[in-house]
């Protein structure tokens, strides 16, 4: 049997937004469409646009009822997107709203019970949804809530050790939470914990080797999970490695570029992709990791320059990078990559 090999990943521009935009939020619909909502332009914008992959065009649809930036997107089980928080001029939200992919509308829900933006949201197991810590009310905060789409109220549960904020959260195969890194006022830090839904309840873990914030985790296929990049004074490009069998972290190799407010996205085949982010600038290039080697190889670099934007992978095998920032300013070009592949 004849084994496909990845030789590089081929970039091509796609139909641009319709508005430019960063720290915008971004998510495929089952319908194989994607949604893109809010971010910063000159402000906070309540504006969104789904991007259809058969003709690669945008369309402008309603708008969300709360202008915010740095906010989340979680799929719910019953196919709506649950939206949270964020950041509107210099208000950060507490509000959270709805959209319904079957008939393209937003509707409020429930209030979190804290104002907060720069904040992580996890889909649980059993369906509900876990928001960590992030800023508001004029501090960091380490309190965490959940949402329950079937009574859409949220109810305060155990609150983290450390508060954070731009930290990462990831959903272990085990079902807990693991949340690592993020920063308290311009302190970056290494420290990391565990939620557990049956318990509501925090566990200070082993630190990471490294302190970061506006970093990435993924969860590999194999259960571990890749932190990379980050920023503390300085862009990193140190990467690590958590099993959640062992609870130990393992440095393994680094990135060819040092960057933070990137994106990293597990592939099909296993590697994750990481891509943009800033350095000293904003970033063209692109890279990929191979959790069997621990190795990563440089590919061919993105078409335009940016950090603070969105992936979000198609039904096609494509993925669809959208906005950021190359500095100062917002992008809405929007660009595909494709895997090539030979026999």
């Amino acid at each position: 049997m004849k084994t496909l090999k990845y030789l590089h990943l081929a970039w091509s521009k796609t139909g641009s937004m319709n508005h430019a935009r960063r720290d915008h939020a971004a998510f495929t619909l089952k319908n194989g469409k994607v949604l893109v909502c809010g971010g910063f332009d000159n402000g906070a914008m309540d504006s969104a646009e789904l991007y259809d992959p058969s003709t690669e065009n945008w369309t402008t649809i309603d708008s969300m009822n709360d202008a915010r930036g740095e906010h989340t997107v979680s799929l719910l089980n019953n196919g709506k997107l649950l939206i949270t928080g964020g950041l509107r001029n210099r208000d950060f939200l507490n509000s959270t709203e709805l959209y319904d992919p079957s008939n393209e509308t937003w509707t409020i829900t429930g209030n979190m019970n804290d104002p907060r933006g720069e904040h992580m949201a996890s889909v649980l197991t059993n369906g509900k949804v876990l928001v960590s810590g992030g800023y508001g009310n004029g501090h960091w905060l380490n309190s965490a809530e959940l949402y329950d789409p079937s009574t859409e109220i949220w109810t305060t549960t155990g609150s983290m050790n450390s508060a954070r904020s731009q930290h990462t959260s990831s959903v272990l195969p085990n079902g807990r939470v693991l949340v690592t890194g993020g920063h308290i006022s311009r302190d970056a830090l290494n420290s990391a914990e565990l939620y557990d839904p049956s318990t509501q309840t925090w566990t200070t873990i082993d630190s990471m080797n490294g302190t970061r914030s506006e970093h990435t985790a993924s969860v590999l296929m194999n259960g571990n999970v890749l932190v990379t990049g980050g920023f503390d004074n300085n862009a990193r490009g140190s990467a690590e490695l958590y099993n959640p069998l062992t609870g130990l972290w393992t440095i393994t190799g680094s990135m060819n570029h040092k960057r933070w407010k990137h994106t990293a996205t597990v592939l099909a085949n296993g590697k994750v992709l990481v891509i943009g982010g800033f350095e000293h600038n904003a970033l063209t290039s692109a890279e990929l990791y191979d959790p069997l080697t621990e190795t990563w190889t440089i590919i061919d670099d993105m078409n335009v320059a940016r950090g603070e934007h969105t992936t979000s992978v198609l039904a096609n095998g494509k993925m669809l990078v959208t906005g950021g920032s190359p500095g100062g300013t917002s992008l809405k070009g929007a660009e595909l990559y494709v895997s090539l592949q030979t026999n």
